[in-house]
């Protein structure tokens, strides 16, 4: 017998030899339409990726070359799921991708954490513990079901003050969203009601099982049993998951303890993941989402490969390197440089301005200016850390007739306690005007609609006025009112300034302020805005008619391109705004104490998310990028105060930006 001689070829340590793809026969030629890195995002496969996306590096354009590229090698569309955070996303990335090659891409598993889960919970209901005919409560839906569990407790009283159902929503939504016990987020956000918080798990017990016993499920509970089914990785799960081949997720930053749990567990079978975000752009704790989920990331996955994208195709060079000098200096980072291709460009401008009203009318003209250029109010943003910080110049504008609509938190007449305040300014300016009137007895404890409207039929007969005295008035028989119509008198018979009468009230007004509501000390910073702004008034009128605003309650993302006939500038939070651009910015308000914020000074990861705040709005940026800031506040006990610039701009130099001092003089010269 002759003995056969084998010869052992060495392959790769796994045994199997990677498959090469063939590009020549592919539709897309992606090297071309891609720049280096991008490429190497979009023709990954198999294993895990984290995709460091710097602002406007492109990063969907990417994700949808992904998505085209694994189905021209021959991936069944529907083994690919792209996780997003609003549907708008989703639908947006699926339909570029059917653009770009063809309708096999608009079959892929696309859509939210939630519409996911939704999906997934209904189609395996049994397998998860559930009636498939589950119904989902909405957030007004889950604060009534809280409500009516918080009445039938008892708990409330009129001795004793306790959460309402908003605030209760949010304490039990918080809990699940990030792990942390309602104790520790109660102790953090409400620390008035700790001695209540027996008392709150209670109802968070009863809530809970609520819910399950009425076949329920609010938006958390959805996340809740998705996980729940995955990690017990039963066979209904194990029959899902060999389905999934690929899972994609973008804005990772922004996810929560229980997605980023989510990611994990969709992962049991294939390994094959990758997730896109920007750590530099995490800013969103206060919703739950979690910076660690993309610092830790290569730390739960094995072998992971980090691809970073830093080719920016939105901004100058010279607004880039102000975003680069701000992150540079944070604690914890994936080091990145923005840079662009771009030619030109001027520095960013920082701009000082004596008061906040001078900080106002600057921006104002230097709208006026780049209108007259040419740009557009809808190519011009005005950015701001708090929604409050906008209330001065929101007077400017319309004193100026720009048109403008606000996004992210509310307009300053809008808010419930300027609201209140500016009531009594009403009624001391009218005493005629009924709705202040009705608003301002309703303040009142004891005060319901049939005695406010009996005291307002009074007021209609002239039984009671605040145009007298109330000592010399005999229908006046109400000590408790004796107060407020001695109030009214006075401010509407005083001839001091508005910011005389204001405090007037405020003095007033505080002790009902802190029982009303529960969120006062957030609320507080408005009221001294308020006492700011009347500051740049000698008459009551002018003042009244300038806070006469019409209210616009859209958001951004809903907003499409308006017209030239209907164009408008934005002014926005900057939360709002990400995601967003404009050919000009400005970032307003930028003072130590304001932006960053004074409560972020209470721990380095507040102060870090501020930093990465900051380096949102100036990327947001693509032509002019304008800071500004008041070197004089008022503050309601210190009176004017002088104020810093924000840390995060207190060390650029010349090269970065270019600074200005705006005062009086150099206003009118403009």
């Amino acid at each position: 017998m002759i003995q056969k001689k084998y010869t052992l070829k060495r392959i790769g340590v796994t045994g199997f030899d990677k498959s090469v793809v063939n590009e020549a026969r592919f539709v897309i030629n992606y090297r071309n339409e891609l720049n280096p890195a991008q490429f190497e995002a979009a023709s990954a496969v198999e294993g895990a990726y984290l995709i460091i996306a710097g602002a406007g590096t492109g990063k969907t354009r990417t994700l949808v070359y992904r998505v085209a590229r694994l189905v021209e090698i021959g991936y069944d569309p529907k083994s690919i799921l792209l996780l997003t955070f609003t549907r708008k996303a989703s639908n947006e990335m699926m339909n570029r991708a059917s653009v770009l090659l063809d309708n096999r891409c608009s079959k892929i598993n696309g859509g939210t954490f939630h519409s996911f889960a939704n999906l997934i919970l209904r189609k395996y209901a049994n397998a998860a513990g559930l009636d498939s005919s589950f119904t989902i409560l909405d957030q007004g839906d889950t604060e009534d079901v809280i409500n009516l569990i918080r009445t039938q407790t008892g708990f409330v009283s009129k001795g004793k003050r306790f959460p309402n159902k908003q605030t209760l929503n949010k304490l039990y939504s918080l809990n699940v969203n990030t792990g942390r016990s309602v104790e520790s987020i109660t102790e953090e956000n409400y620390p008035h009601f700790m001695e209540q918080l027996d008392r709150i798990l209670y109802i968070q017990k009863i809530f809970v099982d609520y819910k399950r016993k009425n076949n329920l499920l609010d938006y958390d509970d959805l996340l809740i049993y998705l996980r729940k089914f995955l990690i017990e990785f039963s066979p209904a799960a194990k029959s899902l998951l060999s389905m999934i081949k690929f899972v994609m997720v973008d804005e990772y930053q922004d996810t929560n303890h229980l997605q980023a749990e989510i990611v994990q567990a969709l992962t049991q079978l294939n390994k094959n993941i990758m997730v896109v975000g920007d750590d530099s752009q995490s800013i969103y704790s206060f919703r739950g989402a979690d910076f660690r989920n993309i610092i830790e990331f290569p730390k739960l996955f094995e072998n992971v490969k980090i691809v970073k994208l830093e080719e920016n195709y939105r901004s100058t060079q010279g607004i880039l390197n102000l975003a680069n000098n701000i992150n540079k200096a944070a604690v914890e980072k994936y080091t990145k440089t923005l840079f662009t291709r771009r030619k030109g460009g001027v520095l960013p401008n920082i701009i000082a301005a004596t008061t906040e009203n001078f900080q106002s009318k600057f921006i104002v003209d230097k709208l006026l200016e780049l209108h007259e250029e040419g740009i557009p109010l809808s190519k011009i943003a005005v950015l701001f850390r708090s929604s409050f910080h906008s209330f001065d110049l929101e007077i400017e504008l319309a004193k100026a007739n720009i048109p403008f609509q606000k996004f992210g938190g509310m307009k300053f007449v809008e808010t419930a306690h300027i609201k209140d305040i500016l009531a009594f300014l009403r009624i001391a300016a009218n005493p005629k005007d009924v709705v202040s009137w009705y608003r301002v007895l309703l303040l009142h404890e004891g005060i319901g609609t049939k005695t406010a409207q009996r005291i307002m039929d009074e007021l209609s007969i002239a039984r009671l006025t605040i145009k007298a005295n109330p000592d010399s008035q005999p229908a006046f028989k109400d000590v408790k009112l004796y107060d407020l119509f001695n109030l009214l008198y006075n401010i509407h018979t005083s001839k001091s300034f508005p910011s005389e009468k204001l405090q007037l009230v405020l003095d007033y007004y505080y002790p009902i302020f802190k029982i009303i509501y529960e969120d006062y000390t957030k609320r507080n910073k408005d009221l001294e805005i308020f006492q700011n702004i009347s500051e740049n008034y000698k008459s009551l009128d002018n003042l009244l008619a300038d806070m006469a605003i019409e209210p616009i309650i859209d958001s951004v993302v809903d907003i499409e391109t308006p017209s030239k006939e209907n164009e408008f500038l934005t002014l926005s939070t900057i939360h709002s705004a990400k995601g967003l651009e404009w050919h000009s910015v400005f970032v307003i308000h930028a003072v130590d104490g304001f932006f960053p914020s004074s409560r972020s000074a209470e721990t380095i990861e507040l102060l870090e998310e501020e930093r990465r705040l900051m380096y949102v709005a100036v990327t947001r940026a693509k032509q002019n990028l304008f800071i500004t800031f008041p070197m004089n506040l008022f503050d309601r006990q210190a009176g004017v105060t002088l104020s810093k610039p924000s840390r995060f701009l207190s060390e650029l130099d010349s090269e970065i930006a270019e600074g200005f001092l705006i005062d009086e003089s150099s206003l009118n010269e403009l």
